[in-house]
């Protein structure tokens, strides 16, 4: 280290130095020759035990301040062992590495991922990306993506599986605009589709097949119904409670105690638990409260998480598999889905019903399409959804 003590020149003694090398002390140096004064480091390797010299930049772009706080760096590395120059070094050729798309993509989901309230979202990115973008441009230099290479992965599932394809091409734009922001990129986005890629690609509503969830017909389910009540397991409760509620499955298997109102004789889902991210009120039929009331017989102990159709596994809700199995002995076929429950409801009140489509809509918890008719109906029509579903009830249990 320096022997001078720190902070020997000023800016006004440097404006008047003569040709020469002066010391500031701490190690740091200023060379004038002429108009020109430039800042070093002077020091012995830790490494090496050889001097050395590390230039800290002209004068004119470097201030007293600024060198002084270069030099202060310099110092705590030669403290630590290292060697200033050596790190430089080091920076220097980590900058100019090439960072591959891969590369990049990982480093998003790991930045993003505190972000997302779903955790099955990093898993999701990380599946669809090995497998259909990482083998083609996955070892690519990011700022050497282009067009070409993006279409040569979206190309062979467009219009196969429309959906994934979609997803994954919004998954590659947002990791190319990533890259664009850390400028490792420059140019347009080749990914994006408004204005680029949508005039190559066929729209996905163009191609995607529409795939509906088979549904049991709802003049057939009273007789569905009651082989599901003759099947006493949790997941038969599950799929009586699920289809008198004309709930989503993922919104029945994590519900929890604390979310009943049995004196109201309603369920409040979380908003965080629902599709449009809105918190949405059940009504709870008399069927439906029986389920509660033989769950609680089934599970006399509350589980620690509060779930009221918990799984084998601590923490974990009943699963979707186990319903369906329960929903395809009931109905002798496994051609029927838990989810068609909702679409028997939605057939049965269009048919049977005179309710307006709205209440129904709202019972499926479906999102408004028409802004003028949100911003008139505030209300959640709970009244008339709990006439809906007594009605709904009475004909699940018709026996006649």
């Amino acid at each position: 280290m320096s022997k001078l003590p720190p902070n020997q020149l000023t800016v006004r003694k440097i404006a008047s130095l003569k040709d020469g090398v002066y010391g500031d002390g701490g190690n740091l140096w200023i060379t004038i020759r002429g108009e020109t004064r430039a800042w070093t480091f002077r020091y012995k390797s830790p490494l090496t035990g050889k001097r050395r010299e590390m230039g800290l930049g002209p004068a004119r772009d470097v201030s007293l301040s600024e060198a002084r706080s270069k030099a202060a760096e310099a110092r705590r590395l030669l403290l630590e062992g290292r060697d200033p120059l050596e790190e430089q070094a080091k920076r220097k050729q980590s900058a100019t590495k090439k960072r591959t798309f891969k590369e990049v993509a990982e480093h998003y989901i790991k930045e993003q991922t505190p972000a997302w309230k779903d955790p099955r979202s990093a898993p999701m990115w990380r599946s669809s990306l090995a497998r259909h973008a990482y083998p083609l441009i996955g070892n690519l230099p990011i700022d050497r993506v282009q067009t070409e290479d993006v279409l040569a992965v979206l190309r062979p599932i467009w219009e196969t599986t429309t959906e994934t394809a979609s997803r994954l091409r919004g998954r590659i734009e947002r990791i190319l605009d990533y890259a664009h922001s850390h400028h490792w990129r420059e140019g347009n986005n080749p990914a994006r589709w408004r204005g680029h890629l949508a005039n190559i690609l066929p729209k996905p509503t163009a191609v995607a097949k529409v795939v509906h969830h088979a549904a049991v017909p709802y003049r057939d389910l009273p007789s569905v119904f009651a082989q599901l009540e003759r099947q006493d397991g949790a997941a038969a409760l599950a799929a009586r409670f699920l289809c008198l509620t004309a709930a989503r499955s993922g919104e029945v298997r994590h519900a929890r105690w604390s979310e009943i109102d049995l004196e109201k004789q309603i369920w409040v889902v979380p908003a965080e638990r629902m599709k449009a991210k809105r918190e949405h009120r059940v009504p709870l039929t008399t069927g439906a409260l029986n389920v509660l009331r033989r769950m609680e017989i089934l599970r006399p102990l509350p589980s620690a998480d509060g779930l009221i159709f918990p799984g084998g596994k601590i923490g974990s809700p009943l699963s979707d598999v186990a319903i369906s199995k329960a929903l395809h002995r009931a109905a002798g076929t496994k051609d029927v889905t838990i989810h068609g429950l909702r679409s028997s409801f939605r057939d049965w009140a269009a048919e049977e019903t005179d309710f307006p489509r709205e209440v129904a809509e709202m019972a499926l918890a479906h999102a408004i399409g028409n802004k003028v008719e949100a911003a008139y109906r505030r209300g959640d029509l709970l009244n008339k959804r709990q006439e809906m579903m007594k009605q709904w009830e009475q004909f699940c249990t018709d026996r006649v």
